[in-house]
């Protein structure tokens, strides 16, 4: 399997563990990552929120570079899969739309022409269990792990679109092929509040507590999650977080590709563990 990378900003930068667990994962499954050359930031929905034709235009130049290499575009962040999902549908469906933005783009010598594929990771190994058969050298056994998806994998449905917003089971199903028992939690389809962060700051300190509490619980021993966005929010500002919903609840927090290496049998140190806040110490290795 071979597919066109977008890292994405916080892979490149704040989560550089989660980039370094993303390709040593990647390369024990057999999948071959080649990294967009010049990508650009999706936006984060920021840009968005100012300017919506340059953020189109910024997505459907990273999608024009992706369809010029061949290759499916693949991500490891939910923000990254829906803005670049985002723009695809809307320029697939406006015909004007995608002729002013591919008249911005022509300068630089792009043009979307929306014969390409987005898709996740976490989509590509619930789609093809092959992947995983055979690979997974130390088994999770007795771990519970709590599968929190965050907002922006599942919705809008109309663009995301792979399952059933209210009812996935794409994160479930990878957990339990690793071993693992899924714990169901009341947060887990919620936003993290990352995205808020400058607007809200108290208010996303608090949910950010409310759902480590939410899978704590549960019952649950560690959390999943496919964004790192999510992972950063949720592990990174865990201490505020409890503080702020009154809760002394602490778990790990891991994006999905470390949960996976470590059931490749890949060491915390390739996983890149010790950059982490928040009670990696609780984990089974």
């Amino acid at each position: 399997m071979k597919y066109a990378f977008f890292p994405g900003c916080v892979l490149r930068g704040a989560a550089s563990e989660a980039f370094l667990a993303t390709v040593k994962v990647t390369e024990a499954l057999g999948i071959e990552l080649v990294e967009i050359p010049s990508w650009t930031c999706c936006g984060a929905s920021h840009l968005q929120d100012v300017d919506e034709l340059t953020a189109l235009s910024v997505n459907a130049r990273n999608l024009a570079i992706a369809e010029s290499m061949g290759l499916p575009l693949l991500t490891v962040c939910n923000t990254c899969t829906l803005q670049l999902r985002r723009a695809k549908a809307a320029l697939d469906a406006d015909a004007e739309l995608k002729k002013k933005v591919n008249a911005l783009l022509a300068p630089a010598g792009y043009e979307y022409k929306g014969t390409g594929k987005v898709t996740h990771l976490l989509w590509e190994l619930a789609s093809q269990p092959q992947l995983l058969a055979g690979k997974v050298a130390k088994p999770l056994n007795g771990w519970k792990v709590a599968p929190y998806y965050g907002c922006h994998l599942l919705r809008p449905p109309e663009i995301m679109g792979y399952e059933d917003c209210f009812h996935p089971q794409s994160l479930e199903n990878v957990i339990t092929t690793l071993g693992a028992q899924p714990v169901d939690f009341a947060w887990k389809l919620k936003c993290c509040g990352f995205h808020a962060f400058w607007t809200a700051e108290a208010d996303v300190m608090k949910v950010t507590g409310q759902a480590v509490d939410s899978a704590v619980k549960a019952g649950a021993e560690v959390v999943v999650t496919p964004c790192p966005l999510c992972q950063m929010q949720l592990d990174m500002y865990q201490p505020e977080g409890r503080e702020a919903a009154k809760t002394k609840a602490e778990l790990p927090i891991l994006h999905l590709p470390q949960l996976l290496g470590l059931a490749l049998g890949l060491t915390k140190e390739e996983l890149g563990l010790a950059r982490h806040i928040s009670a990696t110490a609780k984990l089974k290795i």
